[in-house]
């Protein structure tokens, strides 16, 4: 006992100096083994455990408690073995060495002392022997650094999650997060360092919610590159993230969401997070929007996206009741929330027709209406997609077609069709074209809301769609008797399609469409009155000249009875 006091003060007088020799001798052996060109290999091996005992001999640099017995005994092991490491770099330089099977061996007994150093540094901080004042990482190296460098920044970060404290652990994770957002070599270096993807993922089950957060933020960031999403899932990521998301922060919880939509795009990984619970922690997150951000919420509609590819999963999610708390969410006041449920449950009742039922059961229908009325203040893009909800979830369903009528789904559409803004114009004629081809009733009830008039005024538009969406819809429509008789009623409709058929004028897409709907306007009588009494008649006889079929047929119908005396010609063929 009195030898070690005697010996404690005289070795911790003098641990920082010794400890700062070490620095510097394995800084200068790195550089000396850049020029030795025998046993490349071995020497590569020895140069990697010599920059990762720098990394962590730099890092206690900076601690309080640097001088103590285990470190004094350490440091003066390490300068033993890094005084033989420099006579065998000598040896090797000078190519002055007795047998190369001597010296293969003395390289790899100073690789194993060298991994004996590096655990002897882990453990001494591992037991708290250490206290860190503060955290300072090594300068960043610059943008045209090389990957030695880039390669020795990435170990000394390394070295710091290593043996650090939980600053120096939380800044090391820091100043990694930044710049593998500015530079990917950082991320194929630290990917490829043996044991740093394990660092990270172990992270994520630390009680430090600082630490946890970067941690799941690095490999989020990580999961973004394609190539190494394979490496996060080798390191047993997936359970580590549902734990995440199930008792983490709000923020580590985001960046766990993120990560698992990022791994889940391979349906691969869909039943591992289903094996540990990932299903319901996610239905979970979406059930509490009372106290749960919009974002977490929207991240966790994505992850949900990715897993319903697999029918087993999906049904999952139904017995557990996600049909009804989407729905809920789509009445939610965030928009953001509005258009990631509608897009889940788009992906959940594609090509099932038991889920469209559930969702329609669930009052989804009377959600994506309200979306739609114009009193709502909502964005065109949520009108868009609560629209293509509907013409999913509604598709072959006469029942919810009845519904929607019921709900006033014409009346919001009309009234786009009339007041709306042209990008809002668009989506209420998609709409109208949409709903006029689902049944016979409601083409009924379009004619009869007044739908005829406004299609009429589309078909001058400047865009080629709209008027070919227009003329679609207008031609649907007429198929029906009494819409057809209506149509006819305005004196102007009838004139308003002739002069659009000017041969010289009109654009030739959309002539075919025009004349079919004036073809079929030929089996009423009072259609037939008025267009031979128009003033464009001349434009279907031009059409009948130039060897348009339709026009040909039109004007040998109009020939062949009693208004043929009002004809400017008659026509044979």
């Amino acid at each position: 006992m009195g030898e070690e006091e005697n010996t404690s003060p005289n070795q911790s007088s003098t641990a920082k100096p010794r400890l700062n020799q070490a620095i510097v001798l394995i800084s200068s052996l790195i550089s000396l083994s850049h020029s030795i060109k025998v046993f490349t290999p071995r020497w590569q091996s020895v140069r990697n455990k010599l920059e990762e005992l720098f990394s962590n001999l730099t890092a206690i640099q900076n601690c309080e408690s640097s001088e103590n017995l285990s470190l004094s005994i350490a440091v003066e092991s390490i300068l033993a073995t890094l005084a033989s490491c420099d006579e065998l770099a000598r040896r090797c330089l000078e190519v002055s060495y007795n047998g190369k099977l001597r010296m293969q061996s003395d390289l790899d007994m100073l690789s194993a002392k060298l991994d004996s150093h590096i655990k002897s540094l882990s453990d001494i901080y591992a037991v708290g022997l250490l206290t860190q004042s503060y955290a300072i990482v090594v300068s960043r190296p610059s943008v045209s650094a090389s990957r030695d460098d880039i390669k020795f920044y990435v170990s000394d970060l390394f070295s710091r999650l290593k043996i650090g404290c939980s600053d120096m652990k939380k800044q090391a994770l820091v100043s990694f997060n930044e710049i593998i957002q500015e530079d990917d070599r950082y991320v194929k270096i630290a990917v490829e360092l043996d044991g740093f993807i394990n660092f990270l993922v172990n992270f994520l089950d630390l009680q430090e919610i600082e630490i946890q957060e970067e941690a799941a933020k690095s490999v989020s960031l990580i999961a973004g590159f394609q190539s190494h999403k394979s490496v996060l899932i080798s390191a047993g990521i997936i359970a580590p993230l549902i734990r995440v998301l199930e008792s983490g922060s709000e923020l580590g919880k985001e960046f766990a969401a993120r990560c698992l939509m990022k791994v889940t795009e391979n349906s691969d990984n869909a039943w591992s997070v289903s094996a540990h619970g990932g299903v319901t922690a996610l239905l979970k997150i979406c059930g509490n929007e009372t106290q749960i951000g919009s974002e977490l919420i929207v991240l966790a509609c994505g992850v949900l996206k990715n897993l319903v590819g697999v029918e087993e999963i999906k049904r999952f999610m139904v017995e557990e009741g996600a049909i009804s708390q989407l729905v809920e969410l789509v009445r939610s006041k965030d928009e953001l929330i509005q258009i990631c449920s509608l897009d889940l449950l788009q992906s959940m009742s594609y090509r099932d027709e038991s889920i469209r039922e559930t969702i329609i059961q669930e009052g989804g229908i009377r959600a994506l209406v309200r979306i739609l009325d114009p009193k709502s203040s909502v964005s065109t893009k949520t009108r868009e997609v609560a629209f293509r909800g509907i013409t999913s979830i509604c598709f072959s369903s006469e029942n919810s077609i009845t519904m929607l009528i019921n709900y006033a789904f014409m009346d919001h559409i009309l009234y786009f069709l009339r007041y709306g803004e042209i990008s809002v114009q668009e989506l209420a004629l998609k709409a109208s074209f949409w709903l006029c081809g689902t049944s016979e009733e409601a083409k009924k009830v379009m004619g009869d809301a007044g739908f005829m008039p406004v299609l009429v005024k589309f078909l001058d538009s400047k865009s080629f769609e709209i008027r070919e969406m227009a003329a679609e819809t207008l031609s649907n429509m007429l198929i029906v008797p009494k819409n057809r008789k209506k149509f006819v009623q305005n004196d102007q409709n009838v004139g308003v399609l002739l002069q659009m058929l000017d041969p010289e004028e009109m654009n030739s897409g959309n002539k075919k469409l025009l004349l079919s709907i004036l073809m079929s306007l030929t089996s009423s009588n009072s259609a037939r009155k008025k267009i031979v009494s128009s003033g464009y008649l001349k434009n279907i006889e031009k059409l009948a000249e130039a060897e348009v079929s339709d026009a040909k047929k039109i004007v040998r119908k109009l020939s062949s009875n009693r208004f043929s005396s009002m004809l400017s010609g008659l026509w044979h063929s």
